[in-house]
């Protein structure tokens, strides 16, 4: 079943084309996949049976995908618009809607730069720091950003759809209404990030805390949530359609009453937290 379960996800992932985050991504999404299948299997459902609730808890594959364009084709050498140097970057930084799309960015220091609107999808951006930057409406879609820093940064509406995020930092940044939605984010940060809104929709969110945070109408459908930790976090009109949060801890959490109800159906533990 993993073999259907991987071609399903290569299926899925076929008109997208290659991207740097792509082998990651699929990885973890199989995992999830995978997860979900056995634990529908334990139920007592069919291997028919689980198969499809399985795929039909990853949604509408189009939809999923709709942020992460097609991988731009290699562009001339001479393409004045991309940056060849990391002084080029520098100075593309400094221009609202820069593009730095199949560029080569690892380890660049961007911190403290204007770069609303700035699309660096299908980059590779591993290690890279970006604090305190602005960065409203960023589209970071299919990059590699493993270890890289947000800290502090402005990234209201920005876009990591598809993204490899494992190990970086988001502490005190402002991420409402930004999308992860299928991305890889196991060690992630998210100390005292603004995360209203937020859409981490099919992700990888295992062993991630979002301990003492305020989460209002942010959305965790069909995500993987073991050991996913919400201590002492407020959660209002939270969405978890499609998850399993039987592993996730809720202890000292405060939430409305849609948002317990529909953890209770997904079998959460919540003998220690408070309803509104």
């Amino acid at each position: 079943m993993n073999n259907k379960l991987q071609q399903f996800l290569m299926d899925a992932f076929k008109p997208y084309g290659d991207f740097p985050a792509r082998k990651d991504v699929e990885q973890e999404l199989l995992a999830n996949l995978t997860e979900r299948y056995n634990d529908l299997k334990r139920e007592g459902k069919s291997d028919d049976e689980a198969y499809q609730m399985t795929t039909d808890s990853f949604g509408d594959v189009s939809e999923l995908m709709a942020e992460v364009q097609h991988a731009p084709q290699k562009r001339a050498e001479q393409e004045p618009s991309l940056p060849k140097t990391l002084k080029e970057a520098f100075k593309l930084a400094k221009q609202s809607h820069s593009k730095f799309s199949s560029t080569e960015l690892k380890q660049s220091d961007l911190s403290g730069t204007n770069l609303a609107e700035a699309d660096f999808s299908f980059t590779s951006l591993a290690g890279s720091n970006f604090d305190g930057s602005e960065l409203a409406g960023a589209r970071f879609r299919a990059s590699e950003l493993r270890g890289a820093s947000f800290k502090g940064a402005n990234l209201t509406s920005a876009s990591f759809a598809g993204s490899d995020m494992q190990d970086a930092s988001f502490d005190n940044a402002n991420l409402t209404n930004t999308h992860f939605r299928a991305s890889t984010l196991k060690g992630v940060s998210f100390k005292d990030a603004v995360l209203d809104g937020a859409n981490f929709s099919h992700s990888d969110l295992r062993d991630v805390a979002f301990d003492n945070l305020t989460l209002n109408g942010a959305s965790f459908d069909g995500t993987s949530l073991k050991n996913t930790s919400f201590k002492n976090a407020v959660l209002n009109d939270v969405s978890f359609h499609h998850s399993d949060a039987r592993h996730t801890v809720f202890d000292g959490a405060t939430m409305d009453k849609l948002t317990y109800a529909l953890l209770k159906g997904a079998k959460a533990n919540l003998d220690n937290v408070t309803v509104q």
